[in-house]
């Protein structure tokens, strides 16, 4: 299967029995509009995963963009003459302890400072980080989006699990959901209620937004209840053995519903992947997995939920799939 920068492709979002769109922008009053139209996205996602922590920042993005099916194979022939698991066990064992120490150890250092450009405004970035800040702001949009079309978020409890530097938690507060947001990363966090704190500010009508609640905790120290959990880009973090048990978690909090995005793991994505793990350079700080929908799906359905509403994104280097789940 070749593909390269001139490629585009229809991907439909539906529910269980009808297709419908999330729009890549928003409507001035979020009004609620027909499920049965497609979006167009940008090329055919590249090598790399939605969250992969991993900016390409020293591989042309036209360069990965050529790879066509026979170099697909032919890179596959010499995957077994790389040890990528080698590298992640040493690095592993430089901040002493598994996935989990590795991720936050990332995401405080270098890591911090790649990805908080990528999800900024900033201009200093390069076209692969360019591409995955707008593969990241379509997501949030299309969940805003979800959420708004029911009705207003006035006093709509909601946790971000994973907020990164608050790029979904402070567009909430701005629509009026109480939100609790959460974060392995203490810079992220610290990053995120400084943007809140600039962001939301007394607005024409005198009342300023509520303020999100920042906490810095990985998935399974969360607890309450809220009208709805959201996870965006974080399950890459977690093997299928584990994350079918954070899949269980994070339903368990959420009263109304519960919106995940995960890198989707087909034969193609995998293989790409896997090429990927190939690239030299210091940003391939963590592992990636991937999530085949149906497993994610499998874990929802064993745990009394079903999927609502699922779709696709992606941007040449950014690839989502993006699901809400509710209580069947």
């Amino acid at each position: 299967m070749a593909y390269s920068a001139s490629l585009s492709s229809h991907i439909p979002f539906h529910t269980n029995s009808r297709f419908c769109a999330f729009p890549s922008k928003l409507p001035n009053k979020h009004k609620t509009t027909p499920f049965r139209t497609t979006i167009t996205t940008t090329p055919i996602p590249s090598l790399f995963t939605a969250a992969s922590v991993t900016d390409l920042s020293a591989v042309e993005g036209t360069t990965i963009a050529l790879i066509g099916g026979g170099s697909v194979a032919a890179l596959a022939a010499v995957l077994s003459l790389a040890d990528p698991e080698r590298r992640r066990r040493l690095q592993a064992e430089e901040v002493g302890g598994g996935d989990k120490e590795v991720v936050k150890n990332y995401f405080n250092n270098s890591g911090f400072q790649r990805w908080k450009k990528i999800y900024g405004e900033t201009d200093d970035v390069n076209k692969v980080q360019l591409d995955i800040r707008l593969g990241h702001s379509k997501t949030v949009e299309n969940v805003i989006k979800i959420l708004t079309d029911e009705g207003s978020l006035k006093g709509v409890t909601v946790c971000d699990a994973g907020c990164g530097t608050g790029c979904l938690a402070i567009p909430l507060a701005k629509e009026g959901a109480v939100v609790s947001a959460s974060d392995i990363s203490a810079a992220m966090v610290a990053e995120a209620e400084k943007q809140a704190k600039e962001q939301l500010v007394v607005g024409n009508g005198g009342i300023a937004p509520v303020m999100p609640k920042f906490e810095v905790k990985d998935l399974e120290s969360l607890d309450g209840k809220y009208d709805t959990m959201v996870c965006l880009d974080v399950l890459i973090h977690y093997p299928q053995s584990k994350a079918d048990g954070m899949i269980a978690h994070l339903a368990s909090l959420a009263d109304k519903r519960l919106i995940l995005s995960f890198a989707p793991k087909t034969f193609y994505y995998d293989l790409l992947k896997r090429i990927g793990e190939l690239f030299p350079g210091p940003s391939k700080a963590t592992r990636a997995y991937l999530h085949a929908e149906a497993d994610v799906e499998r874990a929802l359905n064993k745990v009394g939920w079903k999927i609502r509403k699922r779709g696709l994104i992606t941007t040449q280097f950014y690839f989502a799939r993006l699901i809400e789940a509710v209580p069947a």
